[in-house]
């Protein structure tokens, strides 16, 4: 395999869906962004027609099936993911390819505010078909990581880094730290630490389902990483230090878990087969993300990055586009699976209690599937569009 040792193209002023300003986009960034969006439809349909075998999580390693419970495992990449890249394009950002060095803070604060408004608006209603309860889910933690780097880049660039270090690798050590509903503290720390119902009343109900202090540590080491995308560094230079940087995680999560050590609530146990042993091994605390769970999730991202650095096929360009419009592709297949699952209903009627539920876990493959293909054309429509249109709002999807 050939690689190509020129460096990638960053920005130009037009700001991309993340905070990249990108006429020339860095193609691997957005291949892996595409990837983890194909990942996040998989487990969407299966939360649309598979929620009859719900899973929790952790995950019941006694209850779950292994086909269900390595779909879900392999969804877990998505957020953080999503979140470090976050921080890599604000750099990016920051560090336009012609031009000085320039504040992201506005941007990153705009943009965060926009996530959050998407996120009780359009969001909550594709889920629930209604106002009801407010899920404070993905893009709501995405919103608030955002206002937090927007804060954090006025600080020098080594502190950030040092603050991303601490939260990520330190903040296991709060976990015994609780608070019941309507004790002092209690709504700060449900935002911060523990997921749990911020309001609960009848009138109005709001879930925090993914405290926010991991992820802004996830997003200080993202926006820590960029200058690995700078254009004085080669593809080569480039792949080394990802490679090192993914094994290197992998290589720290298997010392920290494979002893117990430090870094996940949940000691792995011994399992009546092999396979068992191993979703053990894997089974990590996602609410909130555990030093464990992001060794792995971030591990992974970094040799698929590396990976990523040279294009060869079809498949990978498919993947540059959904990576390229990722806001767009997220609200659209939302409403898409809100539609099927209520055509599915109205035509079928449902055949699991009150739901309708296909009988085997291939079928959500299947059907995410079909879905992948149909949604890559609106995708690739609206990334061209957006790429080439000066109205504002558009750039924010």
């Amino acid at each position: 395999m050939t690689i190509d040792t020129t460096p990638q193209k960053t920005a130009e002023p037009i700001p991309s869906s993340t905070g990249t300003t990108a006429k020339h986009r860095i193609a691997s960034i957005d291949i892996m962004r595409g990837l983890v969006i194909v990942l996040m439809l998989i487990d969407h349909v299966r939360e649309r027609f598979y929620l009859h075998m719900q899973v929790s999580d952790p995950m019941d390693v006694d209850t779950t099936s292994p086909a269900l419970f390595f779909t879900r495992l392999s969804a877990h990449i998505c957020a953080p993911t999503f979140i470090f890249l976050a921080g890599l394009s604000a750099w990016l950002y920051a560090h336009p390819s012609r031009g000085g060095v320039r504040s992201p803070s506005g941007f990153l604060f705009k943009r965060g505010l926009f996530l959050i408004v998407l996120e009780v608006t359009l969001v909550n209603f594709a889920w629930a078909g209604s106002f009801g309860t407010f899920w404070m889910q993905v893009i709501w933690v995405i919103g608030l990581s955002m206002i937090a780097l927007s804060l954090l880049v006025k600080l020098p660039y080594w502190l950030i880094g040092v603050i991303g270090f601490t939260i990520v690798f330190g903040h296991n050590l709060l976990t015994p730290i609780t608070f019941q509903p309507g004790e002092f503290g209690y709504s700060l720390w449900t935002i911060l630490h523990d997921r749990g119902y911020l309001l609960d009343s009848e009138a109005l109900r709001i879930k925090i389902s993914y405290p926010l202090l991991p992820w802004i540590g996830v997003i200080a080491l993202g926006y820590f990483a960029g200058p690995l995308y700078a254009r004085t560094v080669d593809a080569l230079t480039r792949r080394k230090v990802l490679m090192a940087l993914g094994l290197g995680s992998l290589a720290l999560l298997l010392v920290l878990r494979g002893f117990n050590i430090y870094g996940e609530t949940l000691p792995w146990e011994h399992g009546n087969t092999a396979l068992q042993t191993v979703m053990s091994f894997v089974n990590f605390t996602k609410y909130p993300p555990s030093l464990d769970f992001l060794l792995l999730t971030l591990g992974l991202m970094f040799l698929l990055l590396a990976a990523f650095e040279s294009r060869t096929n079809r498949a990978l360009d498919a993947l540059q586009v959904f990576g390229s419009a990722p806001m767009f592709f997220y609200i659209a297949h939302l409403y898409v699976l809100l539609i099927c699952y209520q055509v599915v209903i109205w035509l079928v009627g449902p055949n699991q209690g009150a739901l309708f539920g296909v009988e085997h876990i291939v079928w959500i493959w299947l059907i995410a599937a079909v879905l992948t293909v149909v949604m890559y054309f609106p995708t690739r429509a609206f990334a061209r569009f957006k790429h080439a249109t000066n109205i504002w709002w558009v750039k924010y999807f």
